[in-house]
């Protein structure tokens, strides 16, 4: 049977955003958190955020535990108001004071140019992290818009800022 070979039209999504998230084990405890996380990024993609095209879980691996999603969304916009919003907001300031013995990290890839990642506590090195050159997130890395150089200025403000988190 000859394979069916398909590809897909995007001219509809010329912003479109990939971006890709994980979640490893770093410590025994960090099994919780995980576990905590699951029912909270589900109740968020039911609530069916503005320009969330389409989020998919994945498991990376299961030793150690290394779990995660992909989302596509509209465009940078939109994924960059989500995560200055509720619930996310709260998530990220209370994941970024205590991990619970995790790590975490996301890479994002745009259609309209430019790749961004970040890593926290990630001690096994993952994606461009295990190839590309580590440097500290501050000043211009410190946001996605930054990393990205995207100028302008984001719609809603940052959750949090440098200073409260170094």
């Amino acid at each position: 049977m000859i394979a069916l070979r398909q590809t897909v039209d995007l001219s509809a999504f010329p912003d479109l955003v990939v971006v890709y998230l994980g979640m490893r084990v770093n410590v025994l405890t960090g099994i919780k958190t995980l576990l905590g996380f699951g029912p909270k990024i589900e109740d968020s993609v039911v609530a069916e955020p503005d320009g969330l095209l389409l989020h998919e879980n994945l498991i990376y691996s299961f030793f150690p535990p290394h779990f995660g999603m992909r989302q596509y969304w509209r465009d940078f916009e939109s994924l960059e108001r989500w995560t200055r919003a509720e619930p996310h907001r709260s998530w990220w300031k209370r994941f970024l004071r205590d991990t619970g013995g995790t790590g975490f990290w996301h890479e994002l890839y745009a259609v309209r140019g430019g790749f961004e990642a970040m890593y926290v506590d990630v001690r096994q090195p993952t994606g461009f992290l295990r190839f590309a050159t580590s440097l500290p997130a501050k000043g211009d890395l410190f946001s996605a818009r930054g990393r990205l150089r995207r100028g302008g200025v984001a719609e809603t403000p940052a959750p949090y800022t440098e200073k409260e988190i170094s």
